[in-house]
């Protein structure tokens, strides 16, 4: 999120603003750097209501700021149909494996569990299945002898970042609007 807002700001994606940050956690970590960054940030807790409720709030605030592009930055939630129809095609996700494999959490563990000499990252348009959904851009990393989840990760993490704004790039230029209002969950 913090790579998206600054890349925002410095005007590397066409056209962008980062119009709102908005988790599910009231201490989630990225809210206190987006306040930092001086972007607006919202709480829309989950608890004791149903998934469609829950996105049917954040729908409604991602309207009310008009914003054209989700940006799904470490929200560790499957979104309901309805969201994924209400933003279709432009909601963006990030994830750390190169997508179609190692779905789901600890993607990392799984690369070094199967034993594979690569791993990476993937942006893709959500759609309704995990992880799933047209690919954007991919960025390989090599697993090196003696990697653990820890030091997979972080590698994977400094691609990420460059990666998810480059993938942000494409889609802005691509859009032809002028001013892309992005949100990240």
């Amino acid at each position: 999120m913090v790579a998206i807002v600054e890349a925002a700001k410095r005007g590397e994606i066409p056209g962008a603003e980062v119009a709102i940050v908005i988790s599910d956690q009231a201490n989630a970590i990225g809210l206190t750097k987006a306040r930092e960054l001086g972007i607006e940030t919202c709480v829309i807790e989950r608890r004791g209501r149903s998934r469609i409720e829950h996105d049917a709030e954040i729908i409604g605030r991602l309207r009310e700021k008009r914003v054209e592009l989700v940006c799904l930055a470490g929200y560790m939630r499957l979104l309901s149909r309805e969201f994924v129809q209400a933003f279709q095609h432009r909601i963006v996700n990030i994830h750390p494996s190169l997508l179609p494999d190692f779905k789901g959490l600890d993607a990392q563990r799984q690369a070094l569990e199967a034993g594979v000499k690569v791993s990476g990252c993937t942006v893709h348009f959500v759609d309704e299945e995990l992880d799933h959904g047209p690919i954007i851009e991919q960025k390989s990393v090599p697993v090196l002898k003696g990697d653990t989840v820890e030091s997979l990760s972080a590698r994977i993490l400094a691609e990420e970042h460059k990666l998810y704004v480059e993938a942000l790039k494409q889609i802005c230029a691509k859009s032809g609007v002028k001013a892309n209002t992005l949100a990240a969950a």
